[in-house]
């Protein structure tokens, strides 16, 4: 009967062996993967990490660590799985929770990850720009449009209810390509406090993209009067009486805005093609050459000298412009074939 006990406590003491080397290697482990991921090697991480992970009781860390490789790798559903676990097993593991919320958006889940990136943010008061970034453009994919705003205003440390908050969430919705949300959030802005700057500067810009050339520069005009110093708005404004055939205005505009500043290429580039338009041809050159100084690969820059060189005589220098012209346009044509 001894034996037998013996057999029985050493069968034991054999089945619990592999379990405690295994756990008391653990912390070693863990720091090794954590040392191949820092150095970029995700994939040997993944394969310790994955032992780790079946491990009983579970290891603290291991979930977070492996979410943040395959989160490397931008393999989302399997980091999404793993921050889940890591918020399972420690629901005070706020990293985990705004991982999860970053990447719920970036499998185009942004109603899942709100309450994540939420969470992350109400938790951590100094919770990083990432969560706080990806939180409002979650608002904005759902329609919450005074949350995204109240959210870009608590990052940008302005009051939500201020014409900067509005302001700040119509450039956010122009950087998105809603240029019509952006122009209402603009307003809003103006409606608050009509002396905002760059409100109506956003809402010429929305008119220029449209070809509402007239409402364009009544908008620049009126940013002008805000703004007298911001080279832009000038330029834009004489972009848009060049397009209204105003070409005296267009051209005391683009002055003003090259006196502003001097390294303002598409200033000088539309400066170029005024004066090409008021069949002044030798000053539209001096002015293109700046331009090209300034970006020596601008496409329009070029075509505009060629026109310049050819309207005063000069064939060989309007020949050669055009030829890098059309390299450039090339050039472009082939970047956007091979996608790099």
């Amino acid at each position: 009967m001894r034996t037998f006990f013996l057999a029985v406590i050493l069968l034991v003491i054999l089945n619990l062996l592999p379990a405690q080397q295994t756990t008391a290697s653990a912390p070693g482990d863990l720091a090794k993967a954590h040392e191949l991921l820092n150095q970029g090697h995700p994939d040997q991480a993944i394969a310790i990490l994955k032992k780790l992970a079946t491990v009983e009781p579970p290891i603290k860390g291991v979930e977070h660590e492996l979410g943040t490789a395959y989160y490397s790798i931008s393999e989302l559903p399997a980091a999404k799985d793993a921050f889940a676990k890591a918020i399972k097993q420690d629901t005070s593991d706020l990293d985990s929770v705004q991982m999860e919320g970053l990447v719920l958006y970036r499998l185009g889940q942004p109603e899942a990850a709100i309450p994540y990136l939420e969470r992350a943010v109400q938790g951590a008061p100094d919770a990083s720009g990432d969560a706080q970034t990806v939180l409002g453009l979650c608002f904005v994919a759902v329609k919450r449009f005074d949350d995204a705003r109240v959210t870009y205003a608590k990052l940008f440390d302005v009051p939500p209810e201020s014409a900067a908050a509005y302001l700040l969430l119509a450039t956010m919705l122009r950087h998105m390509q809603l240029s019509e949300l952006a122009a209402t959030q603009a307003q809003k802005a103006l409606d608050i406090s009509p002396n905002v700057p760059l409100a109506h500067f956003m809402l010429g810009e929305i008119a220029l993209d449209k070809s509402d050339f007239d409402q364009a520069a009544r908008q620049f005009e009126a940013e002008r009067r805000i703004n007298p110093d911001y080279a832009l708005g000038y330029e834009r404004l004489g972009d848009a009486y060049m397009h209204l055939d105003k070409l005296p205005e267009a051209q005391m505009a683009l002055t003003k805005a090259i006196t502003l500043d001097t390294d303002l290429t598409s200033a000088f580039v539309k400066m170029g093609m005024v004066l090409l338009r008021r069949q002044d041809p030798q000053t539209a050159i001096q002015y293109l050459q700046h331009a090209e100084q300034l970006n020596p690969d601008d496409f329009e820059t070029h075509s505009f000298l060629a026109q310049a060189y050819h309207k005063i005589g000069q064939e060989g220098d309007a020949k050669r412009e055009n030829a890098i012209a059309d390299k450039i346009q090339h050039d472009s044509q082939m970047v956007l074939q091979t996608g790099k």
